[in-house]
């Protein structure tokens, strides 16, 4: 991707809601993004759908990717309406229609843009997302290899750190087959705690209880 932040870690063993996990950490801190990141960020969001269609048919596509697709949009209407990445909208800022629900039915309702801005807007965020999906899918096609290479090592290895997943896209086995990914150590004694000496009579050293304060 143009831009885009170091691969962490990439896992396929449920938590939570969650099937499986990619995380991706900045390397220093983040202010601000760039439209280059933002559009980089919405092809990240759709590469797992892609990847299930290519893999598997799009009959076969499941709902796993509702999490990313829930994040692309999010992120597209905020460019739109937030930061005036769209020519169509301009550089003004849309509040959402607001509402109150009460047991189902609606007390109270705020119109802060008109319906064929609305409109407009879904049409904008809609463009962004399939424009990012087609960004995908261009790159995964070219990188084919890679993405069937990096799906076998985690059904091999179920977790991988993102220095393994250089080493697996290098054509390299991780690390960890090689018996270094994890530093020799030594065992060492530990002295008991919580204890002292007490005198017996006739000269013998005894233990009892030290009081702990």
């Amino acid at each position: 991707m143009p831009q885009h932040d170091p691969m962490h870690k990439a896992t396929i063993i449920p938590r939570g809601r969650a099937l499986g996990m990619v995380m991706q950490l900045p390397e220093g801190d983040r202010y601000s993004m760039s439209y280059k990141y933002m559009i980089s960020r919405l092809a990240i969001m759709m590469g797992g759908r892609v990847a299930e269609e290519f893999k598997f048919g799009k009959e076969n596509i499941t709902s796993g990717a509702s999490s990313d697709i829930d994040q692309a949009t999010k992120l597209a209407r905020a460019m739109v309406t937030r930061w005036g990445f769209s020519d169509k909208l301009g550089h003004v800022a849309y509040g959402d229609n607001q509402e109150e629900v009460f047991l189902g039915h609606s007390v109270a309702r705020t119109q802060n843009v008109s319906e064929e801005t609305a409109q407009l807007i879904d049409a904008e965020v809609r463009r962004l997302i399939e424009e990012a999906y087609a960004f995908a899918k261009t790159i995964l096609t070219k990188k084919k290899k890679d993405w069937i290479a990096l799906a076998e090592g985690l059904l091999e290895y179920e977790t991988l750190s993102g220095e393994e997943i250089k080493q697996l896209l290098a054509g390299q086995k991780p690390s960890r087959d090689l018996g270094d990914d994890t530093p020799g150590t030594k065992a060492t004694a530990v002295p008991k705690t919580g204890v002292r000496a007490k005198p017996k009579k006739g000269g013998e050293p005894g233990m009892e209880p030290q009081p702990q304060g």
